[in-house]
């Protein structure tokens, strides 16, 4: 079946849930209370200067998060809004725990507390440990996330193994967003700003009711910037940015115990970007005459620059980074008296085309390295809650999602293939044409019941066990099929020539069910002290290889290395939630201890007679840290808030790693990495922030003049799963300030500053394809300087 027909197909079907979504909810007209109502910072408590109280969902009900057990942080709208924070992977800028690693959308890795997504090597067959949800609504591939937030209600980072409450299991945590709803009172926000290298970004959002039972929300955002990278060959600018996001929403509310939520989004992004700048050379233990500097002086060829933040680069192929996104959801709330109904129902889709220079250079040495993907989802989620508040509250669901994602990739190689990949000891145009065509195709069938209870054993101590059982069915394919290059007879050219990519092909299929789940206990030390403990047991599906894996001398693929066992995460917490001064002050702590068997990540296994990389599992991973994060207030005028982290992850066994670049010899590129510290983790990572602000008129304006800002920094972490000393990316401190006047009427005006200081630093760092030793990394956005105008109404 072609992939228009099974999208076709596949958007039937959600139509067709939705349908029955919503005939359920027209054909019953009193049923069930909305949830509350939950503001990004609800009402301010006691005290003339009261913290105000925010309130999450983070375990399917309205709670103050002072009052929540877990480890769990929320942004508000305004505060991302204020941070200039307008995509996923800017979060981490404003909490610490939270780690993007991107070198484009589809290769893109989140971590929290240092866990989620192996980095190196794409893989379709496996699962993240980062759970990444919107409105309910869990997006299965991470590159279908980043995108623009536009009209956020908050975002909620839960840290920890998730599953219990809810939809998909995840290992590592999630990010918990949830947009503004429809509004039965008119109200709208308009938005620009401009600032230099051709920043431009507007955002819109419209909500109003249709009738007393029907209310509508449209919003829309762009973001357009010049590319920060100049081509020399090209004579073109590259890395820009290029995104848009839609989003309606419909809401039908019969009556008080019933509504529904209908949300169709759009997202479309079309940069001319993700190539990097040569950093520097790192030597190995290869002959001389192998390694970077003699192979580029061969060719007569150097890097445009030697400082990256020169932002200096000469690809000779085109680049593009494509992507269309579209989501349909059905949300009910149903409120049966002493429970509460929910059902979510909700399909997506992602086409991703990019184009790529994989040897970041004018050479023509690999010349294509394309893998556009189409991924299709449906997901049903079922959820029955006890209202009010019980000696015994509880949540119990089911879950059933699935999954569809194909690959056509294609690679090729370039008239400098032969010299720089293998050598002079075979003709130079052996390579010159070689075509690697790649056609995988994945599936996901995942089905979960869950359920969590709270029993309140007296007024200030708390129980809350939570149960999961999941059980999920995969299957794939993977077909490699290469033609072109110098066509020969000679053995060893043929041998030569497969090396680099070999015709082969498999399939597998994978079933595995697991039960996991966690125990809480709380107890209120006083009104405003919160302690907790927190034993959980999370589980990360196993899967298939999708991404290719090692062959025999027969260019057979290795049918060992080709299913992927699941992880298993036990972790233990245990925090304090604190208020005082009169709740002006707010601090929070967690300590906390995770162990993970069969970690999946990149090996190599010389059992298998071969050194290509794959994903695989190893034995055991360790992660030890604390985080800290509070509020405080001192005045009506000042508000401060900070978080900081300290993670130390370990690879405590890891015999077969992916030898470092420092270490590989032209037999050898495996390395035991026992010890060594897990790569996407900074030690010490922390973020702070404040507002002052000061009554002031302007003219017949009233409101105040503001002077805000935010530094975050993060210190040395490692960019490959090898943890090279040359891909350590170093530490950085960004620092962005505000000053502005915010109008009572609703009208704002500031300007800003983003990495004020001109901080140069690294977003990550790579190794260059065929390990010559060259470093090749994306600089961070340098300063800038803009002004938004908003309005509110």
């Amino acid at each position: 079946m072609s992939n228009s027909r099974s999208a076709l197909q596949a958007g039937k079907m959600s139509l067709a849930l939705l349908a029955g979504v919503s005939s359920l909810a027209l054909a019953s007209p009193v049923f069930a209370a909305d949830v509350p109502a939950v503001d990004g910072a609800a009402d301010v408590t006691s005290g003339d200067n009261a913290i105000t109280d925010v309130y999450v969902t983070a375990r399917r009900k309205s709670e103050n998060l002072q009052k929540v057990p877990i480890a769990v942080s929320a942004i508000s709208g305004e505060q991302l809004e204020a941070s200039g924070v307008y995509n996923v992977e800017n979060l981490q800028k404003v909490q610490p725990s939270l780690q993007f690693i991107s070198s484009n959308p589809r290769n893109t890795a989140t971590t929290i507390r240092g866990l989620g997504s192996g980095i190196g090597l794409t893989n379709d067959g496996l699962e993240q440990g980062v759970g990444i949800y919107v409105d309910e609504v869990f997006y299965a591939r991470p590159g279908s996330a980043v995108v623009d937030l536009i009209d956020i209600e908050r975002v909620e980072i839960l840290r920890g193994p998730q599953g219990t409450l809810f939809g998909k299991n995840t290992t590592a945590g999630a990010l918990n967003i949830t947009t503004r709803a429809p509004s039965f009172t008119p109200e709208g926000r308009i938005e620009a700003s401009v600032g230099d290298y051709g920043f431009l970004q507007t955002k819109i959002s419209l909500s109003g009711p249709l009738s007393d039972t029907v209310a509508v929300r449209l919003a829309f955002g762009g973001t357009k910037r010049d590319g920060l990278f100049k081509n020399t060959f090209l004579n073109v600018k590259q890395n820009d940015v290029n995104s848009q996001v839609l989003r309606a929403q419909l809401l039908w509310k019969p009556s008080d115990t019933l509504n529904v939520r209908l949300s169709y989004d759009f997202a479309y992004q079309d940069p001319e970007a993700n190539t990097q700048t040569f950093v520097r050379y790192g030597a190995s233990l290869r002959a001389a005459n192998r390694q970077f500097p003699a192979l580029a002086a061969a060719l007569n060829y150097a890097p445009p620059s030697t400082n990256p933040y020169d932002r200096l680069v000469d690809v000779n192929s085109p680049l593009e980074a494509k992507q269309v996104i579209n989501g349909l959801s059905g949300t009910v709330n149903w409120d049966l008296g002493d429970v509460t109904l929910t059902s979510i129902t909700a399909y997506r889709d992602w086409d991703w085309t990019p184009q790529n220079d994989r040897d970041y250079t004018s050479l023509s040495i690999r010349v294509k390295s394309n893998n556009p993907s189409e991924q299709q989802q449906i997901s049903q989620e079922f959820r029955l809650a006890s209202n009010g508040e019980r000696k015994v509250n509880w949540v119990v669901g089911a879950y059933g999602f699935n999954q569809r994602v194909e690959t056509n990739g294609v690679e090729q190689w370039g008239k400098d293939g032969a010299f720089w990949l293998i050598g002079t000891n075979v003709p130079a145009n052996l390579i010159d044409g070689l075509t690697s065509n790649t056609h995988v195709v994945t599936k996901v069938r995942s089905y979960a019941l869950f359920g969590q209870l709270t029993w309140n054993v007296t007024d200030r101590f708390r129980i809350t066990p939570g149960l999961r059982y999941t059980y999920e069915e995969k299957d794939g394919s993977f077909r490699q099929i290469v033609t072109g290059g110098l066509a020969t007879t000679v053995a060893s050219q043929i041998t030569a020539k497969y090396n680099i990519a070999p015709t082969y092909a498999y399939t597998a299929d994978y079933q595995d069910d697991s039960p996991s789940g966690q125990i809480n206990f709380a107890y209120d030390l006083t009104p405003t002290v919160l302690g907790y403990v927190n034993l959980s047991k999370g589980y990360k599906s196993g899967g298939i290889n999708a991404a290719g894996v090692p062959v025999d001398a027969s260019f057979q693929p290795f049918t060992a290395s080709i299913v992927v066992k699941p992880e298993e995460v036990e972790t233990i917490e245990a925090g304090l939630k604190t208020q005082f001064w009169d709740k002006r002050a707010t601090v929070n702590v967690a300590i906390y201890s995770t162990n993970v068997k069969d970690y999946q990540a990149t090996v190599v296994d010389g059992n298998l007679g071969a050194i290509r990389p794959y994903l695989a599992n190893i034995e055991k991973v360790e992660v030890r840290g604390v985080e800290l994060d509070g509020k405080w207030r001192p005045t009506d005028n000042l508000s401060i808030y900070g978080s900081v982290s300290y993670t130390d992850g370990k690879y405590a066994s890891f015999k077969n790693g992916p030898a470092p670049l420092e270490l590989q010899t032209s037999s050898s590129s495996i390395a035991d990495l026992s010890g060594k510290d897990l790569p996407v983790v900074s030690k010490w990572a922390g973020s702070i922030g404040w507002e002052y602000n000061h009554p002031a008129t302007i003219g017949k304006l009233s409101g105040d003049a503001y002077f805000s800002g935010d530094v975050s920094y993060r210190s040395d972490w490692n960019s490959d799963p090898s943890v090279s000393k040359y891909t350590v990316v170093e530490a950085s401190t960004i620092a962005n300030f505000r000053v502005g006047y915010r109008a009572s009427g609703g009208t704002e005006v500031f300007l800003w500053a983003k990495n004020a200081f001109n901080e140069e630093y690294l977003q990550f760092l790579s190794l260059q394809a065929g390990n010559s030793g060259a470093i090749y990394g994306q600089p961070g956005d340098p300063r800038s300087f803009g002004v938004t105008v908003r309005k509110a109404f």
